[in-house]
């Protein structure tokens, strides 16, 4: 049950002047520079952060290469390091609602959905890689008798973390703990639209007995803090969350400095596809609408392709359109509302040429699409479905980020098949049949990193998050996600 007392509490609260944090310090930025964060829910002024550049990020590298080898963290027994991240997780439930409706304020997320996505998610997954901590350890090779080869597992040393707007929190702690949780130092760069819920974790992370310089957060531009931390020689692994553009120049800024690993999670272009015989056409339906316009779409594995069995196409699409215009869409910090605002005027206005252009190409726009509650002066849209859209269309192929359906009719299973793989991306995948066979088929040939079988977005903190194509490389999430954040090293001992 969500307190909408304690929302509205917070709702309106004044939020100071935000700087970075750096070697455990508030420091501002070297010019003095600041970024206005306007709220989405009303387009109002809500705070400012610093506007770091190239001077900031070498402060925080050094800080956390500092704190990386004077041992102070990476160092510690893995279960001092357990008891550490598990505080954060305990501090991160006692400060929920704070922290939801901060970051709600910031991005515009409805909050039913933010308080489990934000910090219910990064407590959990805090906890999780605290209680893994002491549980992975290295190898003794099988050689033969005369020798012993010891295969170690260490952290690689400054890990430079780029985190979105959408969920920021979740998102972050999916980068942030299980590097902490092998010892490594971290720099954080949130998105310049969605900085306050990050800041306010670092703090807590503080306060939790995380020692100085082992968690720094530099805000800023993109174009700014986010390349220099790429360029930056002293930075061993980026960690990024975000648009192929940006993942392509991190991989080259890596190409012109040290040769960092970069680990990319570019985003997709998931198709949801229901057959004729899917066991329940109203949980699919429900599960269509759901997996498209729940943050406005701004989700990164929305199920924004709707690939439906001709023979079911317009029963089905009137489903959808039923339960979509049924859709709330208003105030995010209300609890009553299903669709929060959009990120910002910007991202609003490339959901809407999106629509315009889809429009002007052929496809069928048979609900929303347009710009709503103006009167607010927050950023908001009504879900949009387009139906009958062809598989070279911009609305097919690109990924939106906006609450935006593209409804495609297919005839049979291998035509499903080449609907579904026609993408660069290759993220995620909805299939709805009650046929067992077809279900392990279609989990074999679509291209994606996670497959859903009568659901959709039902994964956990357990099962590894990563794309195939032009999604990405590496996983978040489970304990795969700890291979990126280690390096092996061999020990060959002759005896």
């Amino acid at each position: 049950m969500i307190d909408s007392q304690r929302i509205a509490a917070l709702a309106d609260a004044p939020v100071p002047p935000q700087k970075h944090l750096i070697g455990g310090r508030e420091q501002a930025a070297r010019d003095a520079a600041e970024l206005e964060v306007l709220s989405p829910r009303n387009g109002t002024l809500l705070t400012t952060v610093a506007d770091g550049c190239a001077a900031d990020v070498d402060d925080a590298v050094r800080a956390a290469r500092q704190s990386f080898e004077s041992g102070a963290w990476a160092n510690r027994a893995p279960a001092e390091r357990k008891k550490i991240l598990m505080r954060i997780a305990e501090l991160i439930d006692e400060h929920a609602y704070e922290l939801a409706v901060l970051g709600v304020r910031d991005n515009g997320t409805e909050i039913s959905m933010a308080l489990k996505a934000e910090p219910g998610s990064a407590a959990a997954t805090f906890r999780y890689y605290g209680e893994a901590v002491d549980k992975i350890g290295g190898e003794v090779a099988p050689t033969g008798p005369a020798n012993i080869g010891l295969v170690l597992r260490q952290p690689v040393g400054v890990v430079g973390c780029i985190v979105p707007w959408n969920f920021p929190m979740m998102i972050g702690a999916w980068k942030i703990a299980p590097a902490l949780a092998v010892g490594n130092s971290v720099v954080v760069k949130p998105s310049e639209t969605a900085s306050l819920s990050l800041l306010r974790l670092a703090q807590l992370a503080l306060e939790a007995g995380l020692p100085d310089g082992v968690l720094n957060v530099v805000t800023g531009k993109g174009a700014v803090v986010g390349e220099a931390l790429g360029l930056h020689d002293d930075v061993d692994i980026i960690a990024f969350t975000g648009s192929g553009f940006v993942g392509r120049k991190l991989l080259g800024y890596s190409a012109h400095s040290n040769l960092k690993h970069v680990y990319l999670e570019l985003g997709g272009k998931s198709p949801n596809i229901v057959f004729a015989d899917a066991p329940d056409m109203d949980k699919a339906a429900s599960a269509a609408v759901n997996g498209i316009f729940r943050n406005s779409g701004q989700v990164c594995v929305a199920g924004s392709r709707l690939l439906v069995e001709r023979s079911i196409h317009r029963d089905f699409v009137a489903r959808v359109r039923q339960r979509t215009e049924q859709l709330r869409v208003g105030d995010p910090l209300d609890a009553a509302t299903d669709v929060g605002a959009i990120n910002s005027e910007e991202q609003l206005a490339k959901n809407l040429q999106f629509v315009r252009i889809a429009s002007e190409g052929g496809a069928e726009c048979v609900s929303g699409g347009e710009r709503i509650l103006q009167e607010s002066g927050g950023y908001y849209m009504s879900p949009a479905i387009f139906d009958n859209v062809a598989s070279d269309m911009q609305i097919a192929r690109e990924e939106v980020f906006g609450p935006v359906l593209s409804v495609m009719p297919f005839d049979d299973e291998d035509e499903a098949i080449r609907i579904a793989n026609a993408t660069d991306y290759g993220l995620a995948a909805g299939v709805w049949t009650a046929n067992l066979s077809r279900a392990h088929r279609m989990l074999q040939r679509v291209r994606s990193g996670v497959v859903h079988v009568n659901c959709y977005g039902g994964t956990d903190i357990t099962v590894p998050l990563g794309g195939m194509k032009q999604s990405g490389n590496g996983y978040d999430k489970s304990l795969h996600a700890l291979d990126k954040y280690t390096a092996l090293k061999t020990g060959w001992i002759a005896l």
